[in-house]
């Protein structure tokens, strides 16, 4: 399987993953999806939404057992981060076929639409338009780079947007969703672990930042006389990394766009995403409270106009105690128990259905790069607890 997924929507270049939604390469990892499910005799249908299900046993017979994650990537992103939650559910079906297991409540394999937001700006945007949390107006607004809305890229992509909403009658099929996925950390690294099981994620979510400043001439404009968004930014950036220490949390602009984005201009707007999270709540909102002081100040100081726009949120996600316990003595009672801060789509629907999560040793830590991985034991033994699990909920 990994063989057949690697060469769809690398890039040369970079040796990292464009997979974004409903592009040619989100509809290569589409095919690749319906192939493998094909291949096991599973029945394959996409959801209003965009989701792909791969199905054993009667869909609409309820209670039943949801693995999978999803296929596409952030810009240059690793090969795990989401294909190996995918993988390794075919893998784990292949694995209780192989043990002889008996299945006793459906079984569907499952790979959401537009995880990462890569695209559009907001993350998990198929789980969150199945479970309600995105309504079909404010996906109607979702733009990319290029202008062109979500609406407009789905309908290109074949799949008719008209249909999208929440999927109620859906989701109350599941009886619990179960996402295996690469830790973005080091956590299992540093107990020595292979798999761990999720507690909890994080609160977190995504801020616009836009510095509105006066264009002019970079040669002949006095430092006195300008009114430089640029400055404002940097000095914001610089902010957000202090706050964050300061509360124990996490704060990232990693992305920009500059206008007229000359070399030899000041700028007129200069448009920066925040990234921030942290374990708490109110944490979190001291964080992003101190730096939007802090930019205010600046701008104040510098002449600029500031405006800050909260694009995305997700509160904190504590998984469903029941189950959560139920994975660890599933898994014997030793895997250890962490929590992430990364968002996931399991944790979009925990509002909805019980779901849970397992956790993958990463070795690095590093994630969201092509320098992301996983070794192939490790990978074996996710399969195998996987494995144990949907055996645990599904089969006994």
């Amino acid at each position: 399987m990994w063989r057949s997924l690697r060469p769809l929507g690398r890039s040369a270049a970079s040796g990292g993953y464009r997979r974004y939604a409903w592009t040619g390469a989100d509809a290569d990892c589409r095919l690749w999806f319906r192939m493998q499910a094909e291949a096991r005799r599973l029945d394959v249908e996409t959801d209003r939404n965009g989701n792909q299900w791969a199905w054993l046993g009667d869909p609409t017979a309820g209670d039943a057992v949801v693995t999978g994650s999803h296929l596409d990537s952030v810009p240059d992103g690793g090969a795990f981060d989401g294909p190996l939650g995918v993988v390794s559910a075919f893998a784990a079906l292949d694995e209780l076929r192989a043990r002889g297991a008996s299945f006793r409540r459906p079984l569907a394999i499952v790979n959401f639409g537009d995880e990462e937001g890569a695209r559009f700006g907001l993350a998990c945007v198929g789980s969150r338009l199945t479970s309600g949390q995105l309504t079909k107006e404010k996906a109607y607004e979702l733009r990319d780079a290029d202008g062109i809305t979500l609406p407009q890229a789905m309908e290109a992509a074949g799949h008719d947007p008209e249909a999208i909403g929440e999927d109620r009658e859906r989701l109350d099929r599941i009886g619990a969703f179960v996402e295996l996925h690469v830790e973005q950390g080091r956590a299992l690294d540093l107990s020595g672990d292979a798999v761990g099981v999720a507690s909890a994620i994080w609160p977190h979510g995504r801020w616009r930042y836009d510095f509105h400043g006066e264009a002019n001439h970079a040669g002949t404009t006095r430092l006195v006389d300008r009114r430089d968004p640029m400055l404002t930014y940097a000095e914001t950036v610089l902010a957000a990394r202090r706050e964050a220490e300061l509360a124990g949390a996490v704060a990232t602009f990693g992305k920009i766009s500059v206008e007229p984005n000359g070399v030899n201009a000041i700028p007129s707007l200069v448009r920066g995403w925040l990234d921030a999270r942290a374990a708490d709540q109110d944490a979190l909102d001291a964080v992003i409270a101190g730096i939007e002081t802090a930019a205010r100040d600046k701008a104040a100081a510098h002449g600029i106009d500031l405006a800050v726009v909260r694009e995305s949120f997700t509160p904190v996600v504590e998984f469903r105690h029941a189950l959560r316990d139920e994975l660890v003595r599933l898994l014997g009672g030793k895997a250890p128990v962490l929590g992430t801060g990364a968002g996931h789509d399991a944790g979009i629907l925990s509002a909805a259905v019980p779901t849970a999560m397992l956790f993958v040793r990463n070795p690095t830590g590093v994630s969201h790069s092509p320098a992301e991985f996983a070794a192939e034991d490790d990978c074996v033994a996710g399969v195998r607890a996987l494995a144990d699990v949907l055996e645990g909920l599904a089969c006994r």
